[in-house]
């Protein structure tokens, strides 16, 4: 399948095509659109119809575009229908620097080539999943729900690409890291990457929240533009052509919005455009530290984008005064840091530095060509089986050491019940789980003892408890809640520990070929057979050769679900036990999974 991918920013049209083996083709660039330095004085309309001559020659069978807002409602890549266009039509207002552009270049593509199928992939849908203290404003909830105020996050695209690299240079897995990815050139962003999720990130509502950009402000003080507005100087319109098209580098350095313009004026000993310099370095590393202490710490820093790749002095400036989160850079390979099609990554910090700094040269037209043979393909699969679903109740995981402190030096633990896992047991053994607020009594122990002590919990017992705990993929406890525990013997403080479980499925490596999916693999799932159909987005699939096939999620997603005893089952009838305290209640419901990449 050759795949053109078409993305279209605020000031260029950048363009690929991708054989079946994710080869480049061909690939161009049209930079400064809409400015008095254009090439050519190129609209964006001209661009792309320049890039459609480029590739006439070439057979084209799918198209992805890039698309900066889709809104709540569409959290993946699609293909684009009417409805889709519908969509990326009424959030103009919200990103009018891009949303306009990349409507005009699909209808133009679908124009010329009608036949293919056409994808969007989403700069909002990798921080669809964000915590909703992340994407909520502490404003009236009744307004923002009239007219659909929340934090979306833009980028995505390529904070999820250069933290997939970063994962693959510090050879872990991504699901186990920490990072702060940093977007920089006339749109900027910072990302907090917690574990392969974006859980925080500097662009809001739209794309002028956050960072000092190109043309855009960044942060600004909500009440200074009221006070504007109330000046008589503005009016609404022209308030939105000074903050997105007249801010940011430009507005500081009355230079321009192209670093390396300002850099040289800076050079010559304007104070202006040193001003704006020293501003955007600043912004971004407050950024980084409001990240690392949000994630409870940070494995590395990621820079991309035009000026991320490129200024090493920029890196240099956001850098200082960082060695206490145990960044050090290193000022010779920062000098020498090149990024390109052979060499995609290059590392800036020191061997003693706790914290790597990785500059990543993006690729946005990759993965949008990816996800756009994702979708053509998923359209194509038949639809697979369904997949047994099973509800995890609160429990625990223990150590020998804190078993032992618990329930008695000789005590082992008494298997009650086998578990449909292999290997898995539930115990005659309970604990009590004290919080701030409240405790829960008798949480079942789950055998065999373990390495590491977890305690699994809802979002409902967070709340009963007190306590906030992150969503974690099961064994990755580090930097987790802490909770006391108490059994007949002793009582244990642990520091870490407490995690709400994330929903996953276990798959034999049969079943995941079945599925076409892979272990770490993140896929949406709709559930049915209880009084309430319902899709879960944001589910881990977990795959071993001891694993049997089946889906855990947690009573308050059961509960949304209404699943209960009476549910019908479309495998194979599964017995439902009596146990009022049950580790695991297995229902007669299914689950039909779609993969979200």
């Amino acid at each position: 399948m050759n795949v053109l991918v078409i993305n279209c920013g605020s000031s260029s049209v950048k363009f690929a095509l991708f054989d079946g083996d994710e080869q480049l083709v061909t690939q161009g660039k049209r930079e400064r659109l809409g400015s008095d330095t254009a090439q050519h004085k190129e609209t964006h309309k001209e661009a792309v119809a320049a890039i459609f001559e480029t590739v006439a020659e070439y057979q084209i069978d799918a198209v992805g575009h890039r698309v900066v807002h889709g809104g709540a409602d569409i959290t993946q890549p699609q293909q684009i229908d009417q409805a889709v266009l519908d969509a990326i039509e009424e959030h103009i207002p919200d990103a009018p620097m891009h949303n306009p552009f990349s409507k005009a270049a699909i209808e133009s593509a679908q124009d010329v080539f009608p036949s293919v199928p056409h994808v969007a992939v989403f700069d909002t849908a990798f921080h669809a999943r964000m915590p909703r203290r992340a994407t909520t404003y502490a404003i009236d909830q009744d307004v923002a729900e009239r007219h659909g105020i929340r934090r979306f996050g833009f980028h995505g695209i390529s904070h999820e690409y250069a933290a997939g690299i970063a994962a693959e240079f510090l050879e872990r897995p991504l699901n186990e890291l920490r990072l702060i990815t940093l977007h920089l050139g006339n749109g900027a962003s910072a990302c907090a990457v917690e574990f392969g999720r974006s859980t925080e990130t500097s662009m809001g509502n739209t794309p002028l929240e956050g960072l000092v950009m190109g043309t855009r402000s960044g942060d600004v003080d909500a009440g200074v533009l009221l006070s504007l507005l109330r000046s008589g100087e503005f009016t609404v319109d022209e308030l939105d052509d000074l903050l997105n098209n007249k801010s940011g580098l430009l507005g500081l350095s009355g230079q321009g919005n192209d670093l390396r313009e300002i850099q040289h004026a800076a050079a010559d000993g304007d104070d202006r455009a040193r001003l704006a310099i020293n501003v955007f370095a600043h912004r971004a590393r407050k950024y980084i530290g409001a990240y690392a202490a949000a994630m409870g710490g940070v494995d590395a820093i990621v820079f991309t984008g035009g000026i991320g790749e490129n200024s090493a002095s920029m890196r240099r400036r956001i850098l200082q005064r960082l060695e206490f989160l145990g960044c050090v850079l290193d000022e010779d390979r920062n000098h020498d840091a090149s990024v390109h099609s052979d060499q995609d990554h290059a590392l800036i910090t020191t061997p003693r530095s706790r914290v790597e700094a990785i500059v990543v040269k993006t690729n946005e037209e990759l993965m949008i060509a990816r996800e756009t043979k994702r979708v053509v393909h998923a359209t194509e699969r038949p639809t697979p089986k369904t997949i047994p679903i099973a509800i995890s109740a609160r429990h625990c995981h223990l150590t020998e050491e804190t078993f032992a402190t618990l329930f008695g030096a000789d005590a082992t633990p008494t298997p009650m019940k086998d578990l449909s896992q292999p290997g898995q047991y539930a115990c005659e053994e309970q604990v009590t789980v004290i919080g701030p607020r409240n405790q829960i009594e008798r949480v079942r122990l789950l055998g065999p003892l373990r390495k590491a002590n977890q305690v699994e919990i809802s979002r409902t017992d967070e709340f009963h408890l007190g306590i906030d705990a992150p969503v974690r993929r099961s064994g990755n406890v580090r930097g987790s809640a802490p909770v006391t525990l108490k059994g007949p013997e002793g009582t244990v403080k642990l520091t870490e520990g407490l995690i709400c479980a994330h929903r996953h499925i276990h798959m034999h490596p049969d079943d995941a070929e079945a599925f076409a999916v892979s272990d770490g693999d993140e896929v949406a799932v709709a559930i049915t057979g209880g009084n309430r159909d319902l899709v879960l987005g944001d589910v881990t699939i977990r795959v071993h050769e001891n694993f049997r096939l089946e889906m855990h999620i947690d009573t308050d997603e059961a509960n949304a679900a209404e699943l209960g005893k009476n549910a019908t089952a479309t495998l194979s009838p599964v017995d439902v036990d009596d146990d009022a305290y049950a580790v695991y209640t297995e229902l007669a419901a299914t689950a039909a999974l779609t993969r979200l990449g």
